[in-house]
């Protein structure tokens, strides 16, 4: 089985850790590609930043897509995701896709804690995008962002655990660690919080997999008048873009 992960982000540091903790989980039950967005920003942590995001994660999909068997959208926020399924002819998972259904199959409510204070109010239209406002008990957002923590994950667990055992005060009996950058933080967090802890890269991994043997190649979503003529993108998307015709 072959998975496409795509960091949307430009940071190489991070889609190397999201390829370590892949590798580690998955072992041999996969070969895992992992792809760096050509352009934007360096960690996603404004609106803006995920509306480029979007289309890095699509340039990264029509590049690197031919020949993978499902692919994970590995950045929490999912940017393009409904984007990606609509051209893509095998799975698209986005980990936050993943995790927040994951969640719900683990506990009656679930919580976030992530890194950058802007993602607070752009995980509550997600949530609300996904239908599962009901079951969400709280969004906590620490100071530092997902690729800040990745860079000091030790001195993160702390700060992460103190949020996650306020989400249980919330009502949470779950609580979602997102963020690629926060990856391989879930059990040391858990261990100090006191409150069971998903890696969102295990949950969109898992998912990713479980897609993938589920869901055989399929014809990518064909919008009437998606396929249209575009200018200033790469001859991957352009192409793309045109198979949907």
């Amino acid at each position: 089985m072959r998975l496409l992960l795509i960091n949307p982000n430009t940071a190489d540091s991070i889609t190397a850790l999201v390829a370590d903790h892949a590798g580690r989980i998955l072992g041999d039950e996969a070969e895992i590609t992992a792809v760096t967005g050509r352009f934007g920003a360096r960690y996603i942590a404004s609106r803006s930043a995920a509306a480029i995001a979007a289309h890095a994660a699509l340039d990264c999909l029509a590049e690197h897509g031919p020949g993978a068997d499902a692919v994970l959208l590995a950045c929490f926020g999912d940017p393009g995701l409904e984007a990606l399924k609509e051209i893509s002819p095998v799975p698209v998972v986005g980990m936050a896709e993943a995790s927040c259904h994951m969640a719900c199959l683990l506990g009656r409510r679930f919580a976030i804690v992530t890194g950058g204070e802007r993602w607070g109010p752009m995980l509550q239209d997600f949530v609300a995008a996904q239908g599962l406002s009901g079951r969400l008990a709280a969004i906590r957002t620490v100071a530092p962002t997902g690729g800040e923590i990745a860079a000091d994950p030790d001195g993160a667990v702390r700060l992460l655990a103190e949020s996650c055992r306020a989400c249980a005060g919330d009502g949470a009996d779950v609580v979602i660690l997102g963020g690629a950058g926060l990856a391989g933080l879930a059990e040391p967090v858990a261990e100090q919080a006191g409150i069971r802890v998903i890696c969102s890269l295990e949950a969109g991994l898992r998912a990713t997999v479980a897609a993938a043997r589920l869901q055989p190649a399929r014809t990518a979503r064909r919008a009437p008048g998606t396929g249209t003529d575009s200018t200033g993108l790469s001859a991957a998307l352009r192409h793309a873009l045109t198979a949907l015709r």
